[in-house]
């Protein structure tokens, strides 16, 4: 007669390649790897996927608001930053927008550091979750002071500001009529509706 299972194991992932941003170099440049689709987040490859006409559409209108406020040499759209120091080895992030406090042609050689970044946005339709959270930590123990996500789907901001020791401690949602500033143009407003193409 069969056994009733009562004590089932608890759920164990099953050990994963932790890679770090030399190995993931290397695999590239000898051509086993389209690294262009993947970002590296602790430790992990992740998948850009391909990008859907809301995500590029909102991005695109952001670009265009941030431009008008900082210029066009302080604004790049999915470039690798760096994070903290300790995160650096195995997290490569390319946030959607970032804000640079220098003209870009300081980073020909080195990717902006965090105390180059005055704001970082994450344009979510697939990846709301994550950027929220496991880039909300990676962003905030790298100490950057304004990082914002735009959740499609809701159609709202999360602004996450004032990053103490690995999280920020202010975080706040605006809905579509509401208005946020960044913390480096606080007179420049953004009505959250206005990063939509509809």
């Amino acid at each position: 007669m069969p056994t009733a299972v009562t004590g089932l194991p608890t759920e164990a992932a099953p050990p994963r390649k932790r890679w770090t941003r030399k190995e993931v170099d290397d695999i590239s440049a000898a051509g086993l790897l389209n690294a262009e689709r993947l970002e590296l987040i602790e430790g992990e490859l992740i998948d850009k996927k391909g990008k859907r006409p809301p995500h590029v559409n909102c991005v695109v209108l952001l670009h265009a608001w941030l431009t008008a406020i900082f210029g066009g040499r302080f604004v790049v759209q999915e470039a690798p930053i760096d994070v903290a120091p300790d995160d650096n080895p195995t997290n490569e992030p390319e946030p959607d927008l970032v804000v640079l406090n220098r003209d870009v042609v300081h980073f020909a050689r080195q990717r902006p550091r965090p105390e180059h970044l005055k704001l970082v946005i994450e344009v979510s339709d697939t990846t709301v979750a994550f950027d929220l959270t496991t880039k909300a930590r990676l962003y905030a123990r790298a100490g950057i002071r304004d990082y914002w996500v735009l959740d499609i789907a809701r159609r709202r901001m999360t602004v996450h500001r004032d990053p103490q020791m690995g999280c920020y401690t202010s975080v706040a949602a605006y809905g579509a009529e509401e208005s946020v500033a960044p913390l480096a143009a606080p007179e420049s407003q953004l009505r959250v509706a206005d990063a939509f193409a509809d």
